[in-house]
């Protein structure tokens, strides 16, 4: 019998780098490993990877050739912008006439503040025509003599005619510095955003070099065959190479990995993912099984980069309690932690003996209103944690659980004080932390438009039972903390998927170029690593804009799971009439595969036309996909394309807002392909014939067409 494999996750935190092994085929956990994340040893943040890898191995007792997929996420990238620790960036704009005026425009990026009081540093310098190699070599002879570490080449619709940032590069290879271009950063237009996009991109990279080259090597010394991946912002992974041209992608990565540990080990579909700290809780949302990204914001400017969208509360398992005229004031945004004092529920029930109440400042500016316990073991800090366990909200086994008496004693001067019992002091306390959180994932289920019938919340990192649980009883909201929560990251990043979008400006785009987008989107994964077998593609094409967009995601091995658990048929049934909301007798089955069932009911209305809502259920009792409205047809793949065809015909609109066909998604094999993105029928069906290509003629289909309102 051979050893199942093993996909290593790494996260790499500004004071902790934790390595976890998860089993290749079931995706479970088997050991998980802390060391110190090592930012002042000679090989750096490298040097920790290694050292948890190793240790990791040598606690599961495998060896570095058990290793099938390994990558790790880093905060380098963001720590960088964050403490101004980035390389002199060389700007050569291109172009003579209007074309000059606007580029000479962009040596204001040098205004750019990265810290306060800090300018970008950034040399600007011209050239009329890049095919001048003379006129090139002159100019970045001027920005090298000036201090410049890394070069950039800008020229106006160079997303059409890159010709002219190649030639400065090509000119620019011999002076031996990193160089990178405005078109091979983002296609899409507008000049001014797109050369930010790459001057910050640029100003990391000689960094990440170098970190990568470290690592790498550290790595393959190590043992390890598989080849590196690198967690990306928007949630998935990507090759080492790629990182080396686009280090940006990395920022904002860590938020990152907790919603992909989120995706593929809760396997949620709709909800939003609170990941808490010490000190706060990031909140992002996953819709309708992807994660919600936007352009990202990066020194107070719009980029061109597609990032994880993420809001973040000053409110974490650590946040102290601030009290104020004999009421509970707030929460946060100050923690233990920032003000060196340990958790009153994690003393000993002895310890807090003659415990009263007082109050300080964490910082020598905040508000003398931060409530500290001081008893015979010591003085101790009031937080969100001790009033979670003090109420039972923290489950047993969780990271953040303490013996109950402890923390009912650490909150019982906190009730005097209040005038009240224990337990309504730590609700008190609760309901001030949450109520911050609440307002934001009120706000992200509105901008979403998330399905407030099937959305649950989802809690990971170590303070989830500070702050979860109770929000979930507060909103009324389905909560839940997610298995080895302490953890979420580095299992996210250990199963997170290869990841490659492509975003194109096409006016009157027609089916051969949204289907040369989508091949360049699935090429640019396969060529990562991602096995062609599984790689899946989305394809959204808005009229508005011309904006094209393809989105490819694969494994870097065709996953065969043997999960330990499917679920049966009464199973599966009982979870697509809770998320209905009726009746399992009212429930059909509609259609299925192997890998889903489809199931529906019907909601008649007075005066209005009945609604047929539908839910789609994965073999484990998960449901994937959750519709107010749709059409449901069984076929093969030999009969899909003529009844899809005519399915689209029947639903699409015709208006004064142009053509919109149905939102179409295909249950086939283990996947469910979204075709929802294209709103013109002809590449629709063409896309739909691509994913149906490479199937038998008598394999399943099912069909979910959904009529746009």
């Amino acid at each position: 019998m051979t050893t199942p494999r093993i996909r290593v996750g790494i996260d790499v935190g500004g004071t902790f780098t934790d390595a976890v092994a998860v089993d290749a085929t079931t995706l479970e956990l088997l050991g998980q490993v802390k060391v110190p994340t090592s930012h002042h040893h000679p090989d750096g943040v490298a040097h920790g990877i290694v050292e948890a890898l190793e240790r990791l191995l040598g606690e599961i007792g495998r060896d570095p050739a058990d290793v099938a997929f390994l990558a790790h996420g880093t905060t380098q990238a963001t720590n960088a912008l964050l403490e101004g620790d980035v390389a002199t960036t060389g700007l050569i704009g291109i172009g003579r006439g209007a074309a000059g005026f606007l580029t000479r425009r962009l040596a204001a990026l040098g205004r750019l503040e990265l810290t306060p009081g800090k300018k970008f540093p950034l040399h600007y310098a011209h050239v009329g025509d890049a095919a001048d190699t003379a006129e090139v070599s002159a100019a970045v002879d001027r920005l090298v003599a000036a201090g410049s570490e890394v070069l950039v080449a800008t020229e106006p619709f160079s997303v059409d005619r890159p010709e002219g940032e190649r030639a400065v590069l090509e000119a620019a290879a011999d002076h031996g510095l990193p160089t990178t271009a405005g078109h091979a950063i983002t296609s899409l237009y507008g000049l001014h955003k797109r050369t930010r996009t790459a001057v910050v991109n640029a100003a990391i990279l000689p960094r990440m070099l170098a970190t990568a080259d470290l690592v790498d090597r550290s790595i393959t010394g190590a043992g390890v065959t598989a080849p590196l991946m690198v967690m990306r912002c928007d949630g998935g992974v990507m090759s080492l190479d790629e990182m080396r041209r686009r280090p940006l992608l990395t920022i904002l990565s860590g938020p990152a990995a907790g919603v992909a540990g989120a995706l593929m080990q809760e396997r949620v579909s709709e909800g939003v993912f609170l990941e808490t700290g010490g000190t706060s809780t990031d909140i992002s949302v996953v819709r309708r099984g992807k994660v919600a990204v936007r352009h990202a914001t990066v020194l107070g400017r719009t980029t061109y980069l597609n990032a994880l969208d993420v809001r973040t509360v000053g409110v974490g398992g650590g946040s102290m309690v601030r009290v104020y005229g004999g009421r509970v004031v707030g929460v946060g945004p100050r923690s233990a932690h920032i003000a060196g004092l340990p958790y009153a529920c994690f003393a000993a029930v002895e310890e807090l003996r003659d415990a009263r109440i007082t109050t300080v400042r964490p910082m020598p500016d905040d508000p003398d209103d931060h409530v500290v316990v001081d008893a015979a073991g010591g003085r101790y800090a009031l937080t969100m944690t001790c009033a979670a366990n003090a109420l039972g909200r923290v489950p047993e086994g969780d990271f953040a659980r303490c013996d109950p008496d402890a923390a009912r004693a650490a909150l019982a001067p906190l009730a005097a004080l209040l005038g009240t019992d224990v337990a309504a002091a730590a609700a008190r306390v609760l309901d001030a932390g949450t109520e911050q959180v609440r307002a934001v994932v009120d706000a992200m289920v509105d901008d979403y438009r998330l399905d407030t019938d099937t959305a649950v919340l989802v809690g990971g990192g170590g303070g989830a039972a500070a702050v979860t649980p109770h929000l979930a009883a507060a909103t009324g909201l389905t909560g839940r903390i997610a298995r080895n929560s302490e953890v979420i990251s580095p299992i996210g990043v250990a199963l997170a998927l290869v990841r490659e979008e492509v975003e194109r400006i096409v006016p009157g785009a027609g089916q051969e170029q949204i289907l040369a987008v989508r091949a360049e989107a699935e090429a640019a994964v396969v060529a990562q690593g991602a096995d062609p077998g599984g790689v899946e593609v989305e394809v959204t094409v808005d009229p508005q804009t011309s904006k094209i967009r393809a989105v490819a995601t694969g494994a870097t091995e065709l996953r065969t799971q043997d999960r330990a658990h499917r679920s049966d048929d009464d199973e599966r049934l009982h979870a697509a009439a809770a998320s209905l909301k009726a009746d399992p007798a009212a429930v059909e089955v509609l259609a299925g595969t192997p890998a889903h069932t489809v199931y529906g009911t019907t909601v008649r209305r007075r005066l209005r036309a009945p609604r047929h809502p539908v839910r789609v259920v994965d073999a484990d009792g998960v449901v994937r996909l959750h519709l107010a409205d749709a059409h449901v047809a069984a076929t093969t793949v030999a009969d899909a394309p003529g009844a899809l065809a005519e399915l689209v015909a029947e639903k699409t609109a015709y208006g004064d807002g142009g053509v919109r066909a149905p939102a179409v998604r295909m249950l086939l094999g283990s996947r469910i392909a979204d075709l929802s993105g294209v709103l013109d029928p002809e590449p629709l069906l063409a896309l739909a014939r691509g994913e149906l290509r490479s199937r038998g003629g008598a394999e399943p289909v099912v069909l979910v067409v959904e009529v746009r309102s």
